[in-house]
């Protein structure tokens, strides 16, 4: 029995709950943003975030995973496009973690300064949402195991799900937005600590981007 063609539905609650608490490059920036420039820009990238997962969402529906396996080389484009990415991020919250501790200004008027990554988060988030072809595929073998095949009308069920993982995305989001206020009070008068905080995060990035350029579509 499904519930509008959604089979399971409580199952695909749980998934989707454990999936959205899985770190990644999304809720790694948006909690690094919300840090370094305070809640409104923290929630210029979760905007982001949410536009770039509405955008996949809509791939996914249209059968990009297939486009891509049907074309290696345009998959691995994308693929080294958004490693690249992910990779320039990680090296410019590395690059800023060195220069705030070169710094004589203390941490309180750098913070002003954020890394140019940080700059425009709306944009940054958006980009690096985008630039995943992985989460396409794997948006596309997840929601199909939950949508009955002989349902009538395949958008209902779809739709449900991709707001179902949305909503949880929002509330995961928020959470960390707000973390990320409060990390900044203990980080603004520890310049160390900031800075250690950058490069770690930087350094997550640059993994990021490692494991998106040997992602393969098997």
């Amino acid at each position: 029995m499904s519930f509008y063609g959604v089979t399971d539905l409580w199952t695909y609650v749980l998934g989707a709950f454990g999936i959205i608490l899985l770190p990644g490059p999304n809720s790694l920036y948006v909690l690094s943003v919300a840090t370094a420039r305070g809640i409104r820009a923290g929630y210029q990238g979760a905007f982001g975030v949410f536009l770039g997962d509405t955008i996949l969402l809509l791939l996914t529906a249209l059968g990009a995973a297939s486009l891509l396996r049907s074309n290696p080389s345009f998959f691995l484009v994308v693929k080294y496009l958004g490693a690249a990415y992910l990779a320039w991020v990680g090296v410019n919250l590395i690059w800023a973690a060195i220069q705030k501790l070169r710094s004589a200004q203390p941490v309180a008027s750098l913070t002003a300064e954020a890394p140019v990554n940080m700059q425009q988060p709306f944009k940054r988030a958006l980009v690096i949402s985008l630039l995943n072809p992985k989460a396409i595929l794997f948006l596309l073998s997840f929601f199909v195991q939950f949508i009955d095949p002989g349902y009538d009308t395949p958008a209902v069920p779809f739709l449900i799900l991709s707001a179902i993982i949305m909503v949880f995305s929002a509330l995961y989001l928020s959470a960390l937005i707000f973390l990320g206020a409060r990390l900044a009070d203990a980080f603004r008068a520890r310049k160390r600590l900031s800075a250690s905080l950058s490069s770690g995060v930087g350094g997550l990035f640059l993994w990021f981007g490692t494991k998106l350029a040997t992602a393969s579509l098997n």
